[in-house]
Parts: C-alpha cells; sequence; structure tokens
C-alpha cells in the first residue's frame, strides 16, 4: 500500500482533489470528518479537551461547539498544543486502524491541512501532493464557504503552517473543476505521474 497525503492551506481545494479521487476508486481518510465523528462517538474525548482547557467546549445540546474550540486556541499556542496533546494521538490511532482495513488497496489517501507539520504523523505517508490556489481564489473561496471576512481569513491562512518544500508533487487549482480533474490524473494515475513513477520503482 501506498499512501499520500493530500494537503494545502484552507481555500486550496484539497476536498475538491480528494473528491475526485474517490470517485477514482481511491479511498479517502479525511481527517476533519474523522476527528469530528470521534469527538460524537467518544465523550470521553471531549471530556479531555475541557480537562484540559479548563473550560466547557459544547453547545446547549452537549455535543461539541467547534466556534468555542477554535476561539480557545487561535492566537494561543500554549492552548492549541494542549487541544494537539489530547486529540492527535487518538486520530494516528484511527488512521493506522483505517489502513490496516484497507491494505488490500494499492493507493490510499489522507487528507490533513496540518500532517505535514507534525512529526507524530511522520511515517504515516509515503508521498505527499499539496493543492494550492492563488491568495485571491483561496480568500473567496473560504468567505464563500464560511462567511469569513477577509481580515478574518487572512488570519486564519497565516496561522496554518504548510512546509511547502515537503511536497513531492504540486496541484495548482486555479481553474475549472474539468481543468482540475485532469490535473488530478497527470499527478495520479498518468504513467509518468509522480504516484505512479513512485509504485513502480518501489516494484522493482
Amino acid at each position: 500500500m501506498f499512501t499520500v497525503l493530500v494537503t494545502g492551506g484552507m481555500g486550496s481545494g484539497k476536498s475538491a482533489v480528494c473528491k475526485m479521487l474517490a470517485e477514482s476508486g481511491v479511498p479517502v481518510y479525511d481527517c476533519d470528518s474523522r476527528v469530528k465523528r470521534m469527538y460524537e462517538s467518544r465523550p470521553s474525548l471531549l471530556e479531555k479537551l475541557e480537562t484540559a482547557l479548563e473550560k466547557s467546549l459544547r453547545t446547549a445540546g452537549g455535543s461539541l461547539d467547534k466556534a468555542k474550540l477554535s476561539a480557545s486556541i487561535f492566537g494561543d499556542d500554549a492552548a492549541r498544543m494542549k487541544v494537539e496533546s489530547v486529540v492527535y494521538p487518538v486520530l494516528l490511532a484511527d488512521i493506522r486502524r483505517w489502513k490496516t482495513l484497507h491494505r488490500q488497496y494499492p493507493l490510499v489517501a489522507v487528507e490533513s491541512a496540518i500532517m505535514l507539520s507534525k512529526p507524530i504523523f511522520d511515517g504515516v505517508y509515503d508521498g505527499v501532493v499539496l493543492v494550492d490556489a492563488p491568495l485571491q481564489v483561496r480568500i473567496s473561496r473560504v468567505a464563500e464557504r464560511s462567511g469569513l471576512s477577509r481580515e478574518e481569513a487572512l488570519r486564519r491562512m497565516a496561522a496554518q503552517e504548510i512546509p511547502y518544500d515537503r511536497a513531492g508533487a504540486a496541484i495548482v487549482n486555479d481553474g475549472t473543476p474539468q481543468e482540475l480533474a485532469k490535473k488530478v490524473a497527470s499527478v495520479f494515475f498518468d504513467k509518468n505521474g509522480y504516484i505512479c513513477k513512485i509504485l513502480n520503482e518501489d516494484r522493482q
């Protein structure tokens, strides 16, 4: 099995790339949705977060209030590290279990904005594809999706750590969905593309 990390900053379009991979038969592990599911299925995880931050992080209905969590850690490195120390080991174990369940596939993908900059996840992936787009395009996408102002979107983008130099290949998502599909096919499925080259080298 070859595991590729699909990464990129807010508004880059990594989810669009992963959707295309899934439609092509490549299993995709979406870190954001899996963590959300963990909060819902493992009450103890939310309890540990609240203990670490010494505050309630729940909505009136008792589920995780993502806005409260974001506000608690944004711009506060100490609080962010506390959250990471609780969540990341659980996420890592879940990824490993998921990979075991999909070991019959020659290629799987993991979607994450943060994994490349977090050493705890080193060894989980074998290659990295970075998805990027011009800043103005990313800001427009984020604003349309989440309703953030330009200033807030820029602050959140600046807070993301993306080690661009660690990527093995890049996809610039600045055009139509059809153009993106061609770029995805070139990187992942073309015999001379990044993924196929590595897979072929591993077989030799």
